[in-house]
C-alpha cells in the first residue's frame, strides 16, 4: 500500500480518492472546497491545512484540476509544490490539459528529481466512482509501471500511450471522436422522431445495425430510453457541456499544432460551444440532442 496525496476533489476527483482509501492506501487529500475534503475524510482519507504538507511525506501525489494554468501553477510556481515533494516520488496528473503543458511540468519536476506522467481519464463520474475509468498515460515505462497498481485502484483499463504529454493527446482524440459520436447520435434520433418513429424503437434497430455506438448502446441522449443516464435525469450528471467544449478546444489546438485536418471534430466544437453559449454549459453534454429537436427550433 502506498502514502498517496489526492489534490483536486472535483466530481471526477472525490470518488478516485475514496477508491484509493477503499484500497487501503495511506491517502492525505487537499482541495479548496472544505465540503469536498469533509466527504472524501469521512471515508477514511486525512487532510492538512496546505497542499504543501500534504505531499510531504507522499510516494505518489495524484492531481484532478480544471486546466491546465492550474496544473503548472500547482507544481511550478513560486508557491509550487515542486519544492516540498519528495525526491523520487511520481506525480501523477489526471487533469484533462493541453500535451504542451505536461511537457513543461514533466520536465520542471524533472529538475528536482521528481517523476510524472500525465494520466488523464474517460469513463464520468460513474465511472469514477464505480472505479472502471480508463487512464491514457504519458510517460516512461518505468513510471508507468509505478503507477499502474494505484490506477487499477481506480480504473479497469490502464493504457500506456507513448511519452510525455502522449495521454493528452490520446485524450484529445477519445474526446473528440465522443463528440462527433454524439452529435451524430442526436441528430440520427431527431430525424427519426420527426418522421413519426418511437426512438426506442430506432435506438434498439440502431444498436443492432452498423449504426450501434456507445452514445446509443451505453448513454442514449433521448429522455426516457434508458434509466440512470442523464438524459433521464433533465441531463444533470455526467460530463458538462462546458468540459467538452473545452477539450474540444483543447483537440483543435492540437490539430494546429500538428497542421492536421478534423472537419468534424471542428464541426463539433462549434455546435458544443454554441450549445453552451445557450445557457446549456452545465447540462450534460448528451444534452446537445435538444438541439436538433423541431421543437425546440
Amino acid at each position: 500500500m502506498a502514502n498517496v496525496a489526492f489534490i483536486g476533489l472535483g466530481n471526477m476527483g472525490g470518488p478516485m480518492a475514496i477508491n484509493l482509501v477503499k484500497a487501503g492506501h495511506q491517502v492525505a487529500v487537499f482541495d479548496l472546497s472544505e465540503t469536498a475534503v469533509a466527504h472524501v475524510v469521512e471515508q477514511g482519507a486525512t487532510t492538512h491545512a496546505t497542499a504543501a504538507e500534504c505531499v510531504k511525506d507522499a510516494e505518489l501525489i495524484i492531481s484532478m484540476l480544471p486546466a491546465g494554468k492550474h496544473v503548472e501553477g500547482l507544481y511550478l510556481s513560486e508557491q509550487g509544490l515542486i519544492d516540498h515533494i519528495a525526491q523520487g516520488a511520481l506525480v501523477i496528473d489526471s487533469s484533462t490539459i493541453d500535451a504542451n503543458t505536461a511537457r513543461k511540468v514533466a520536465a520542471g519536476l524533472a529538475e528536482k528529481g521528481i517523476d510524472f506522467i500525465d494520466a488523464p481519464v474517460s469513463g464520468g463520474v460513474g465511472g469514477a466512482q464505480a472505479g472502471t475509468l480508463s487512464f491514457m498515460v504519458g510517460g516512461s515505462s518505468e513510471h508507468f509501471e509505478k503507477a499502474k497498481p494505484v490506477l487499477e485502484n481506480m480504473g479497469k483499463n490502464i493504457f500506456h500511450a507513448g511519452d510525455h504529454g502522449a495521454g493528452q493527446v490520446a485524450k484529445a482524440c477519445n474526446n473528440m471522436l465522443l463528440s462527433v459520436l454524439m452529435v451524430g447520435t442526436s441528430e440520427a434520433l431527431q430525424l427519426g422522431i420527426a418522421n413519426g418513429l418511437d426512438p426506442k424503437v430506432l435506438s434498439e434497430i440502431m444498436s443492432q445495425s452498423s449504426g450501434s455506438n456507445w452514445t446509443l448502446d451505453v448513454y442514449n441522449p433521448c429522455p426516457g430510453i434508458m434509466e440512470n443516464v442523464p438524459s433521464s435525469n433533465d441531463y444533470q450528471g455526467g460530463f458538462m457541456v462546458d468540459l467538452m467544449a473545452k477539450d474540444l478546444g483543447l483537440a483543435m489546438d492540437t490539430a494546429v499544432s500538428s497542421q492536421s485536418s478534423t472537419p468534424m471534430g471542428a464541426l463539433a466544437r462549434s455546435l458544443y460551444a454554441m450549445h453552451a453559449t445557450a445557457g446549456n454549459g452545465g447540462k450534460d453534454f448528451s444534452s446537445i440532442f435538444n438541439l436538433f429537436s423541431k421543437q425546440e427550433n
